[in-house]
Formats: structure tokens, sequence, C-alpha cells
């Protein structure tokens, strides 16, 4: 049996210190989840102008990740996530001097650039491991993801200390700009690490022709896009669903944010020990049923019976709520790290420009979604037509999966039925050769 690789020196400090940093970035990136609400009624906005305002940051954080991934392959991932960083702080500032909502549109696209770290980490960190741990590096590192739970926690508190909203921005700022500092003196590079030869944007982009990218940036739509937009939106979910106030629905939101980031280092383990597609099959599946009985709006209704008029409810009170949430969180950090597992097992050689392009397609569902959730609100008046919304793209997923995954399937089947060896081939992006 062949000895694992050892992990080189230095991987697991870079690993750290890309997760904090990454933990911070997505904290900003979240950051209009909490202080959005306040802007909302001071700014009189409307479920879709709020939901606009809370996607903002999601569109450039995922426009920016195809060119971030591509600088990384070619400069290194230490210099592109420290100048990324940078770059943010001073919008970041400027969003407690804004006072007109076309300049939270203007400043939260700016902010928006911190999401972009994530395209730019995930291969600077899985280059430092060797391949049969890349599942559980990426996913160590995928867990900063609950920087939208930090969010949850700091922001509320400090606009609680402070009385007023515009302190967030400030804190975070100076966080920022700390965390850049610390990233870059605790990381290190490797000129290996870069890809050679200097390949073109238009090269580079070639691997959208492969219909596995598309396959898998359709996957990480839903449980990425899902995760961010109800990151966003269940704060104020809770608010209007249940009234609560800020600080308890921000709580109770974090018990969906926390587990889809913190657990995501276990979905990397799952995906390395069960492959990428059975993993990411059962997570579509766990969706499915959870966004079917998040879907049900409170519904009272009477019916004749022999004894007359009888009315009843059905609905979801807010801890079953939470319950069904939570569990959600634990099936999106599981799916996203066994879609980026595909992604290290397939395309080794270009993980950066793969990554940007599917993360991108993931921030964009994450930016198209609550925009959709508020214009669904508005035209409705029914809350939970976000998860109705959720559990069609679900249901679009495992169909695709069905049917792309299938005739590999049935190959297998038949040499087997045939008497002949089992080949333990992977099908185009899947990890099913490790099934006994």
């Amino acid at each position: 049996m062949k000895s694992a690789e050892p992990v080189p020196q230095g991987a697991i400090r870079v690993l750290a210190a890309s997760t904090l940093a990454f933990t911070i970035c997505f904290a900003v990136w979240m950051v209009f989840a909490v202080i959005g609400i306040p802007i909302k009624d001071r700014l009189g906005l409307n479920e879709t102008e709020f939901g606009l305002l809370a996607a903002m940051p999601v569109l450039t954080g995922s426009l920016v990740r195809v060119p971030l991934g591509i600088w990384t392959d070619r400069y290194g991932g230490r210099i592109v996530l420290f100048l990324l960083m940078l770059s943010t702080v001073p919008a970041i500032w400027l969003l407690s001097h804004a006072t007109a909502y076309w300049q939270f549109l203007v400043l939260a696209l700016f902010v928006g650039l911190a999401g972009g770290s994530f395209s730019v980490g995930t291969p600077y960190v899985a280059r430092w491991f060797p391949k049969e741990r890349q599942g559980l590096a990426m996913g160590v590192f995928g867990a900063g993801n609950s920087g939208s739970a930090l969010t949850k926690f700091v922001a509320p508190a400090l606009i609680a200390a402070a009385g007023s909203w515009v302190i967030v921005p400030k804190v975070y700022a100076v966080a920022m700009l700390v965390t850049a500092l610390a990233f870059w003196f605790l990381s290190d590079s490797r000129p290996g690490h870069r890809v050679k030869g200097g390949a073109s944007l238009r090269e580079q982009l070639h691997v959208l022709r492969d219909p596995r990218v598309w396959r898998y940036c359709q996957y990480y739509s839903v449980v990425f896009g899902g995760y961010v937009a109800l990151a966003l939106w269940m704060t104020k979910y809770y608010i209007g669903e249940y009234g609560f106030d800020m600080k308890l629905a921000a709580v109770l939101a974090a018990c969906f944010s926390l587990p889809g980031g913190v657990l995501r280092a276990v979905g990397g383990w799952v995906s390395d020990r069960y492959g990428a597609y059975r993993t990411t099959w059962w997570v579509m599946w766990v969706c499915w049923v959870a966004f079917f009985l998040l879907s049900y709006p409170q519904t009272q209704f009477t019916v004749q019976t022999v004894a007359g008029a009888r009315s009843f409810h059905l609905g979801l009170n807010a801890w079953l709520f939470t319950l069904l949430l939570f569990v959600v969180g634990i099936a999106m950090a599981i799916g996203k790290a066994s879609v980026f597992k595909f992604i290290s097992d397939e395309f080794p050689h270009n993980i950066g420009a793969v990554s940007g392009v599917v993360g991108l397609a993931g921030g964009l569902g994450g930016f198209i979604l609550p925009i959709l959730f508020g214009a669904l609100l508005d035209l409705t008046g029914v809350r939970s037509s976000a998860f109705m919304l959720l559990y069609g793209t679900v249901c679009v997923s495992l169909v695709w999966m069905h049917y792309s995954f299938r005739p590999e399937r049935l190959s297998q089947d038949r040499r087997l039925l045939a008497g002949q060896p089992f080949e333990r081939t992977r099908p185009a992006g899947c990890a099913i050769a490790q099934e006994s």
C-alpha cells in the first residue's frame, strides 16, 4: 500500500493564516445582513430594494472571482489576497458616512471585493497539500464562511453598545486592515505553485468548454449561492415572520450560518472518504426535503365536519423552523466542500481558473436570489416563497445529477452482470471509484 505523501513544512501555518483572512473577508461580505435592516428603515426601502442592497456586495465578489483565480495561478495567492484585502478598507470605512441609497449601492460594490477572497485562497491552500488531503484542506479554509455567523454575533452587539449602526463599518475596516497585515506576515509563498507559461485570459477560460464545469456551476449556485442568500435574508426573516428583535433574530439566523461555515471542513473530509458524487447527491436530497417543509406558509383554514366548522392552523414555529434551517446549514457546508472536491479531482493543474468560474456561478446565485426573495415577497406577501424558490433549484440539481451520471453507472452495472472485473474508474467529476 502506498504511503501517504507528507504535508510540506509551513502548510499548516499557511492554512491557518488563510482561513483567518477568509473569515474576516466573509464577515465583511455579509455585513448588510445586519446593517441593511436599520438602513432599510431609515431610507424607507421596500423588500426588493433591500434585497438589492444586501446582494450588491455579492455581485462584485462574484464577478472578480474568475480574474482573481487566474491571477492566483500566475502570481501566487499570498500577494493577491493581501492586496485584495487592502483594497476593501476605504470602502468599508466610508459606509459609515453614506446617506443616500445610491451611495450605499456604490460602496457595497467595492466592499464586495472581499468576497473574491475565496477563489484566491482555495487554489493557494490546495497547492500546499498532497492530493489525498486537499479536500480536507479546502474544507478547513472554506470554514471561513463562518464569518457570516461572526457578523450576526458581533454587528448587533456593536449596534446595541453604540446605539447606531455606523460603528459597524468603522470597526470592520480596522479589523480588515489588521487581518491583512497579519496574513502577510504569517503566510508564505512558493514559486513552484504558480502556473507556468503565462496563459492568456482567453486560454484560461477555455475551461468553460468542458460540460463538467457547467454542471459544477449549477451545484455550487445551490449550495453556496443558496447559503449566501439565506445568510443575508434570515435575520430580517425572523424579525418579520416571528416578531423577534434584531439581536435574537441574528442569533437564531447564526444557527444556520455557523454550521454552514464551520462544518465545511467536515464536508472536505467526507468528500475525501466517500467521493464527491455520493456526498453531493445526499446533500441535495437533504436540502430537497428540508426546503419542502420550510416552503409551507403559515396557514389558517376551516373544515366543515359533522360537528360543525373547525379551524386548523398549519405552520412551523420558530424553534422547528430553526432546527430545519440548522440541518440545511450542515448540508450546504458539506455540499460546498464536495463540489470543490470535484474540481481538485478533475482539474488539478487548473484549480484557480475552474474554481474562479464555479465560484462566480455560486456568487451570482447569492446575488440573484436575495433580489428574487424580495420581489417574491413584494408580489405575494408570503415570506416562505423564498424557500419555494430554493426548493425548485434543488429539484433542477437532482434531475441534472441523475441524468449526468446515469450512463456511467449503467455501464459499470453491465460489466458486473457480465462477470467482468469492476474497473475503479471515475466518471467525469465523480468520485464513485471509492465505493466498494
